[in-house]
């Protein structure tokens, strides 16, 4: 997208959207002619950056056939995600990207398709949702298994009722407790409390998983111990990463640069690396 991939073009903030008390969805646009040339696959990121306090990674988790702006849900906390919180639509930020693989689409065409997500790890894998039910017919079953602390830390609430009503999709939610002064009277459990009932099953299934490592790290292993294969689940490690390029070697692990291999592997490859998760 940009002659010089280090320079930050200047992008608008549209609007901002809570999803809950600490995480919000920010609405962007490049300026001039840069977004009529913007497109993106799921599970890329952009840099985001702000003048004089930082730049930072951070997953798109719009839905990819939208043409005029995208997403950015970012829970704040830290510097730079305070100072963007602090910003009103009408704003300017800076960004690079998109940058990173997908997740691989491609190679769920025909199957069935599992994810597995916690917390903000629905962010990334959003744009998956959205890009298959658009394309509802080239997939087989879709099973999505979320997880969050509490009923406040859920992301994208008002769409499960939307996903659920499209034919051969089920959306199990989970919370891992409900503080008195919150309202529940859904499924309490870490998410992979949920494989117990989940319905999909290694044969011709692809799995996509995103979350906090210890989620993913149990994740993994009760799905290997069900017999679904290293070679069908792919996961996404944004961790570490600074330049985007990787060029700079901070989210370097062994030959993997998570910035610019991934940040979506194929389980199998990076199972046996310092960065494994198990």
């Amino acid at each position: 997208m940009m002659a010089n991939p280090l320079l930050p073009q200047p992008a608008i903030i549209k609007s901002t959207r809570h999803q809950t008390y600490d995480t919000i969805t920010f609405t962007m646009s490049l300026l001039d002619e840069h977004q009529a040339e913007y497109r993106f696959l799921p599970g890329q990121y952009n840099m985001v950056t702000l003048l004089g306090v930082g730049e930072a990674p951070f997953s798109i988790s719009s839905e990819p056939g939208r043409v005029d702006s995208f997403d950015h849900t970012i829970r704040v906390v830290g510097n730079l995600t305070s100072a963007l919180a602090r910003l009103e639509p009408g704003s300017v930020v800076g960004v690079r990207g998109p940058y990173g693989t997908g997740w691989p689409l491609d190679k769920a065409a025909g199957k069935s398709l599992l994810i597995v997500a916690g917390g903000i790890g629905l962010a990334p894998l959003r744009p998956v949702i959205t890009e298959v039910l658009a394309k509802r017919s080239q997939f087989e079953d879709l099973e999505i298994l979320y997880g969050a602390r509490t009923p406040d830390d859920l992301l994208f609430t008002d769409e499960y009722r939307a996903w659920r009503s499209h034919p051969r999709t089920t959306v199990s939610v989970t919370v891992d407790s409900v503080p008195e002064d919150q309202t529940w009277d859904g499924h309490v459990g870490v998410v992979t409390s949920l494989y117990r009932e989940m319905r999909s099953r290694p044969k011709n299934t692809v799995v996509m998983m995103c979350g906090p490592q210890i989620m993913m790290k149990f994740g993994l292993i009760g799905l290997l111990k069900g017999g679904f294969s290293a070679e069908n689940i792919y996961v996404s490690l944004e961790r570490r990463m600074k330049c985007g390029l990787g060029m700079c070697g901070h989210c370097q692990t062994g030959p993997v640069h998570v910035c610019k291999d991934g940040p979506v592997f194929q389980y199998s490859r990076i199972r046996e690396l310092p960065l494994s998760l198990l």
